[in-house]
């Protein structure tokens, strides 16, 4: 067996990201009992008989913690339908892993289920949450009660001293209640709050979008809610907020960003698809991420640390000088990069700019020939 957090082939990169992933991600399966309107995995009732075994998760799980990476979350569809949950969760745990999984709110998660996977060596629990109210987050899920237990598995977790994490995605159902969403978060007592910006993919339509101006609203009244809050705040599929957050430390402290010789501002390098991050189905197809549906391979078929290391994909992911429009000449390109699967799915090329963000570089003008793609790839 894989000795726990042995690290295979480490050589010198760049930046660690080009070696290996801060955060994977597994779906375990998508069979779940919820009917989201946004689901990505468009995810079913029932599993599927040629999701990865018990023996084919372990192997994997092997192989991530061997790469270097600390962080797994197992997800679905719901990991509660998964039988073998626990023995996965123990596994992953006993290669020194830091173990986390996103359950759904349903009454699959027990107490004593949520007991048996501490005890197995989960070391977090994030549950989504999409209002606060039954009203807003039910509709949302489209499952009546669906509130109620996600606060029950909360609180049956509280009770049992496991991490807690809140997971929402922004719309236009829920972006007037942020206020009284953060206040949800802090009664919980959740140590983080990770809010999803949607990309039409799955079940997820256009309808569903933000426009630009409108998220930009968002993730500045969400960096305002982040200071001083006794949580951590961070997004996914909007890495512009990384951008939003050094404008605000920067004119708080009077001076300008620094910058690199090509006029690029320095930071840290944010976790974007591919670039710290890697997604693998049920099936085993590997992707930059959950929502960017092109695969490098299959790890049935080729090593997980070959596919996120060298795949052509996911090596031209994590090149900012490849990314174009106005992403590509952005100032913030390298602490940003903009979402290249939101890229993907409206304009037809992961490398174009994120349609999302409202931030214009010095200088540019939209070409009118992107304007015409946007309009067609989204039917608005």
């Amino acid at each position: 067996m894989q000795q726990p957090r042995e690290v295979l082939n480490r050589r010198d990169h760049a930046h660690p990201f080009d070696d290996h992933p801060f955060l994977a991600i597994w779906e375990l399966t998508r069979a779940c009992d919820l009917a989201c309107v946004h689901c990505r995995a468009s995810a079913v009732m029932y599993r599927d008989p040629f999701e990865l075994s018990l023996d084919e998760g372990k192997r994997l799980l092997d192989r991530i913690a061997a790469m270097g990476t600390p962080l797994m979350v197992l997800t679905g569809g719901d990991p509660a339908k998964r039988p073998d949950l626990i023995q996965l969760i123990e596994h992953g745990a006993k290669t020194g892993m830091i173990m986390a999984v996103t359950p759904s709110g349903t009454p699959l998660m027990t107490r004593e289920l949520l007991r048996s996977m501490r005890d197995a060596g989960m070391a977090r629990l994030a549950v989504s949450l999409d209002g606060p109210t039954a009203a807003v987050h039910d509709a949302f899920r489209r499952v009546e009660g669906s509130y109620e237990h996600t606060l029950r598995i909360l609180n049956d977790a509280a009770a049992l001293g496991i991490e807690r994490q809140i997971n929402t995605t922004l719309g236009h159902q829920n972006r007037k209640t942020l206020p009284a969403m953060a206040a949800v978060v802090r009664e919980v007592g959740a140590v983080l709050w990770s809010v999803f910006v949607v990309v039409p993919t799955g079940r997820a339509t256009p309808s569903l979008l933000l426009d630009a101006d409108q998220l930009e609203e968002s993730l500045v009244e969400l960096a305002d809610l982040a200071e001083g809050a006794p949580f951590d705040v961070k997004t996914t599929a909007a890495p512009h907020f990384r951008r939003i957050q050094m404008q605000r430390k920067m004119k708080a402290k009077g001076v300008l960003h620094d910058l690199d010789a090509d006029g690029h501002v320095l930071g840290p390098r944010g976790i974007n698809d591919a670039q710290g991050f890697v997604f693998i189905s049920h099936h085993g197809d590997v992707f930059p991420s959950g929502f960017l549906p092109v695969s490098a391979g299959n790890v049935r078929e080729t090593d997980i640390v070959e596919l996120y290391r060298t795949s052509p994909l996911f090596t031209e992911l994590r090149d900012a000088s490849a990314i174009r429009g106005k992403c590509g000449v952005c100032p913030f390109k390298y602490v940003c990069g903009g979402s290249r699967a939101r890229a993907y799915a409206m304009t037809g090329d992961m490398m174009e700019y994120d349609p999302l963000c409202s931030y214009i570089p010095k200088g540019w003008v939209e070409p009118k020939k992107s304007d015409e793609l946007l309009t067609l790839r989204t039917g608005s």
